[in-house]
């Protein structure tokens, strides 16, 4: 008789358990959607895989390929607003949507050093994207000593890792 009473109670958490990772898988869904919502503000959607879909390998590295600043120095002092122009070598410079070998696009990084090698550069205040394939840009930074970086990612916003990376410090006078 107690095997009888075992039985519904296994089917019961069962049930509940199934049920409660529906619920998860929606409200990632929707976590997901207002992400996706949010960064497509540029015309560039960030949330490219869909659940079970391949995404091929970060695209390889050119041999001499290099990304940098070329209007501003390590330890320069400028004012806010501040003008930053982006220069890549030896890889194509190209809008942000498909994954082409040799090619990608920049990013500012406020404060952060370059991100590992295929992690996707997330979209908020201190991480910029320019996948418009844009070559300069405004920062507005408060007075301060401010670390930047550029890092260069492939098309669907893959970090290169260090290797197409460039951080500098600039210093931002009142």
């Amino acid at each position: 008789m107690r095997k009888f009473q075992i039985v519904p109670a296994l089917l019961i958490l069962g049930a509940v358990a199934c049920n409660d990772a529906s619920t998860e898988k929606k409200a990632e869904g929707a976590d997901t959607t207002a992400t996706a919502a949010h960064d497509s503000h540029d015309g560039h959607n960030h949330d490219h895989a869909a659940a079970g879909t391949e995404i091929a390998p970060v695209p390889e590295i050119p041999a001499g390929a290099k990304v940098y600043f070329r209007n501003l120095k390590d330890g320069q002092t400028v004012t806010s607003p501040f003008k930053v122009e982006m220069g890549v070598d030896n890889i194509a410079l190209d809008t942000a949507r498909d994954i082409k070998p040799a090619s990608g696009h920049h990013h500012i990084l406020i404060g952060i050093d370059s991100l590992p090698m295929g992690t996707v550069v997330p979209k908020d205040s201190t991480h910029l994207h320019y996948g418009n394939a844009q070559k300069e840009a405004e920062l507005s930074l408060p007075p301060g000593k401010h670390k930047i970086s550029l890092q260069y990612a492939d098309g669907i916003h893959r970090s290169y890792g260090s290797k197409l990376s460039a951080t500098i410090t600039v210093n931002v006078k009142k």
